[in-house]
């Protein structure tokens, strides 16, 4: 199952994270400079996080936790305000791929 965890956690990076590791400050204004800089700091820790899950399962059961926990939600909201994309956007692909990597996603 290993080849589908790091299936679906590249898929995660590549899809919502890179687009807000990429992101640049130029023509923003100061305060949302600060929050760039917010994100783009969580943002590295969440892809940390995702590459150190063991399984499948736990790549595709902390994605569904993350989309509903407070701090997510805060997250997200600044992302929206910034134009960037946030797991919320990929939800639906994401559990496409995770189904037809056979991995379960219920949590």
């Amino acid at each position: 199952m290993a080849h589908a965890q790091q299936e679906l956690v590249e898929f995660v990076i590549s899809k919502a994270f890179n687009p807000v590791m990429r992101a640049k400050p130029d023509g923003k204004s100061d305060a949302e400079r600060k929050t760039l800089e917010h994100v783009q700091q969580a943002t590295k820790t969440e892809i940390e996080r995702y590459r150190r899950y063991g399984s499948a399962e736990e790549v595709a059961t902390n994605f569904k936790r993350d989309l509903n926990s407070d701090a997510a939600k805060k997250l997200h909201a600044q992302l929206r305000r910034l134009h960037l994309p946030t797991i919320e956007d990929i939800r639906d692909d994401f559990e496409d791929k995770a189904r037809k990597l056979g991995v379960k996603t219920s949590s």
